[in-house]
């Protein structure tokens, strides 16, 4: 049997696995999905999990289920383009004919020292938790910092006032204001929003060493004290593709070409986080990109060349609590309850589509 595996059950790796098992498979491929968890938890809801106003189960989509669809569950610690191999911890490994990178991403904490040992994670679901541990465990008036003032940071804060009313909450950025990549309305909206629920925003920080307890800002000297840190900052690709000697770009994802393959190995197919792509990495633009993928591969199957268009995003939606939100489709912003109204509805919608 010719092997199509697929690495990674998120959102790019669900959408190539229903979507290729909706059409007529060869008869002689087998599809096997890895992914560390036996579920696919939606990314997009972690930062209300590490604020325990939901619980994993509401967040947790069901793997395709189909007897032309394998699933196996373990770590993926290396890949061998050459000789075709995925290597699992633990495990036999897993040899192919065509393959998807789709592992997602971790932090970036962009050289500081400290930060990975000393703040807390949102980037998996495992990490998700703990970090629930962490903010839920402290004492009343305690202080909780977030440093990064876009989407996740603005989430997270939010979500957590929501949560615990007794906490001291701040948000630190680097740049000017909260949100500082969206439109000025925006910003203002958002930064509104803070001040009326009393969480502090600290612009013009620049980290350069996080210890237990305290952040250290190298722009004034000065050190910031705090119980509980989360770091929302920045993403990269995980450590296997930073460890690839591949044409990469300044973000450190594999370049691919119009089939969302690697130009030297294009039995392989990059998508999500670790893919090189014209905006920003989001649940959305992976399964967007997942689906194309299922196309070229069929395409492939039945000796055709792939006819993709390109891919073309919604907009952006976030939340600020469970009433309010803000959001941009196409260049028009929305803020209040609308755009709050249709986050839940794509949450849904994931929820049934994908389980």
């Amino acid at each position: 049997m010719r092997k199509f595996v697929i690495l990674g059950g998120g959102y790019g790796g669900q959408a190539i696995a229903a979507d290729v098992i909706e059409k007529q498979l060869p008869i002689d491929v087998e599809v096997i999905l890895v992914d560390r968890m036996p579920y696919q938890g939606l990314k997009t809801e972690y930062y209300a999990l590490a604020a325990g106003t939901v619980s994993d189960l509401d967040i947790r989509v069901k793997f395709p289920q189909d007897p032309r669809l394998t699933t196996r569950f373990g770590e993926v610690v290396d890949i061998d383009l050459d000789k075709k191999l995925v290597y699992l911890e633990g495990q036999d490994p897993i040899d192919y004919e065509w393959l998807v990178i789709g592992l997602g991403c971790t932090d970036n904490y962009h050289g500081i020292e400290g930060a990975e040992e000393f703040s807390n994670s949102i980037q998996t679901l495992s990490n998700a938790r703990k970090t629930y541990q962490m903010l839920n465990d402290v004492k009343p008036y305690g202080q909780v910092s977030i440093i990064g003032g876009g989407l996740s940071g603005v989430e997270v804060a939010a979500e957590l006032r929501e949560a615990r009313s007794d906490l001291n909450i701040r948000i630190i950025d680097r740049g000017p204001s909260v949100m500082s990549a969206f439109p000025g309305s925006l910003q203002k909206f958002v930064a509104s929003w803070f001040r009326e629920h009393e969480v502090e925003m600290l612009s013009h920080i620049s980290l350069c060493r996080i210890e237990q307890g305290a952040l250290h800002d190298a722009n004034a000297n000065q050190t910031i004290l705090t119980d509980v840190t989360v770091w929302t900052a920045g993403i990269q690709p995980i450590e296997i593709v930073q460890r690839m000697n591949l044409p990469k770009d300044k973000q450190g994802r594999l370049i691919i070409n119009e089939f969302h393959q690697l130009p030297d190995y294009t039995d392989v197919f990059v998508c999500g986080d670790c893919a090189s792509l014209p905006f920003s990495p989001s649940g959305q633009a992976a399964g967007a990109q997942g689906k194309q993928i299922a196309e070229a591969i069929h395409a492939i199957w039945n000796n055709k060349t792939p006819k993709l268009g390109k891919i073309k995003l919604k907009g952006v939606m976030g939340s600020l609590g469970k009433k309010s939100g803000f959001g941009l489709m196409g260049s028009t912003p929305m803020m209040g309850k609308i755009p709050r109204l249709i986050k839940s509805g794509i949450l849904w919608k994931s929820k049934r589509h994908f389980g």
